[in-house]
């Protein structure tokens, strides 16, 4: 059975005394309680908080941690991480006698600084959606979208953690080398003109690993804490040039946007899903397959990307959606991805993170980047107040947001990761 499984804290009919919580869309019901770091203005420490509703629980103030290490806390057992997700959700229900204590610990969210939600000394990027990979595939090599590998191997490169920045921190155009003009032998070298996004979730690492000890995949469900929206900034002129033969390099480490409340797997326990692997795709090794990860591996997680143009923000105009997709279509559930990433030996740490990946749906309008999109910048979107978009401009800002909602349970949400792109730097030529 999953590590994972519903009880009394995702009960639908609870409520809390913060009345924002109780708001049916409300991202952060009582039934949620995400983690994340803060900090009010002019503050340089970092605290741990929980959202509820629109507001954050301070945990040093209400007395339940009293530290803001995030990664420590990601590295508890199991069996403390639920005290803490049961002392919250008692404490927060209508009707607590902790009420009058911890009223004076809840802070309003916009007014402190959400940051990224841990420290990240790592960071991997998988390709678990079979309908992205195939989607870009098949611009490169319409013969054979699929290379054999992929049937088999859950595919991923190391990432630059260092570079992964806070939802709402603007990420400036890239520069670096592009292919050589049609008949010349020389690169281009200046800013990327051909910008995109990638709508992915990062999976948090929570147990750690020892080196030279796989984590197999009846165990890698209890290493992971849990779930943020991810955007993988990409620069796909770059890419084209340099990510043979080693890999993307340039293209993907210029910046990263994560949301700052993790969902943590607990809660997403009433949201599990069998993975989605098409009939004609081979069973896994044996190492990636049971029975429980087939039949709910996969988590049911509606995504959205939003695009709001300058045009639109001067207009009072809050975006166009450009595509919806469901994290429960991947190729790889995340508990193989971790245990795949493990299989060598590799020690994962905790608060390590692991990217899932652009997550596209089947559908041509359900590609989760403007490369599918926009068939490579051949078909360019046209966009509610008649702009046209192959590529993401100067002044774009582009949201993610994701939510699960199944009936007989509460809606809960990840909130949104928030991105938009300033102008290259000048002078670098």
């Amino acid at each position: 059975m999953s590590t994972y499984l519903p009880d009394a804290t995702h009960a639908a009919a609870a409520r809390s005394w913060v009345a924002s919580a109780n708001a049916p869309a409300c991202d952060f019901p009582l039934q949620n309680l995400p983690y994340g770091r803060w900090r009010r203005p002019g503050d340089s420490d970092w605290r741990l908080g929980a959202a509820i509703g629109d507001q954050l629980l301070d945990l040093a103030e209400a007395g339940l941690v009293p530290h803001g290490d995030m990664n420590r806390l990601m590295a508890w057992p199991l069996s403390e991480r639920r005290r803490l997700r049961q002392a919250l959700f008692e404490g927060l229900h209508e009707g607590s006698p902790r009420q009058a204590d911890w009223a004076a610990a809840l802070h309003p969210q916009a007014s402190v600084e959400l940051g990224v939600p841990c420290e990240i000394g790592d960071y991997t990027d998988f390709y678990a959606s079979i309908h992205h990979a195939t989607t870009v595939g098949r611009q490169f090599r319409p013969e054979q979208p699929l290379l054999p590998n992929y049937s088999w191997v859950p595919v991923g490169y190391h990432g630059r953690a260092s570079s992964i920045v806070a939802s709402g921190q603007p990420v400036r155009r890239p520069w670096g080398q592009t292919r050589p003009p049609e008949g010349g032998t020389r690169p281009r070298f200046g800013p990327c003109r051909r910008l995109d996004y990638e709508l992915e979730l990062g999976l948090f690492v929570g147990a750690p690993n020892a080196l030279g000890e796989p984590v197999a995949l009846g165990e890698a469900e209890a290493h992971l804490f849990g779930v943020a929206l991810f955007n993988d900034w990409s620069a796909r002129d770059l890419q084209a040039w340099e990510y043979q033969p080693l890999g993307p390099f340039l293209a993907k480490n210029f910046a990263s946007s994560v949301s700052p409340w993790v969902v943590t797997m607990e809660a997403l326990a009433p949201f599990r899903a069998p993975l989605q692997r098409p009939d004609t795709q081979p069973a896994p090794l044996p190492y990636l397959d049971s029975e429980d990860n087939q039949q709910q591996g996969a988590l049911d997680i509606q995504l959205e990307v939003w695009l709001q143009t300058p045009a639109m923000r001067a207009a009072g105009h809050a975006g166009d959606r450009l595509s919806t997709s469901r994290a429960a279509d991947a190729f790889w559930t995340p508990a193989q991805l971790l245990t795949h990433h493990t299989v060598n030996g590799c020690n994962l740490r905790s608060g390590d993170l692991l990217g899932t990946g652009t997550l596209s749906g089947p559908a041509p309008e359900q590609g989760g980047s403007l490369l599918e999109l926009s068939a490579g910048g051949q078909q360019p979107l046209r966009l509610s107040n008649g702009e046209q978009r192959s590529f993401l401009e100067d002044g774009d800002t582009v949201v993610l947001r994701g939510f699960c909602e199944r009936p007989g349970w509460r809606r809960i949400g990840l909130g949104e990761c928030r991105g938009t792109v300033l102008p290259a730097r000048t002078g670098s030529e």
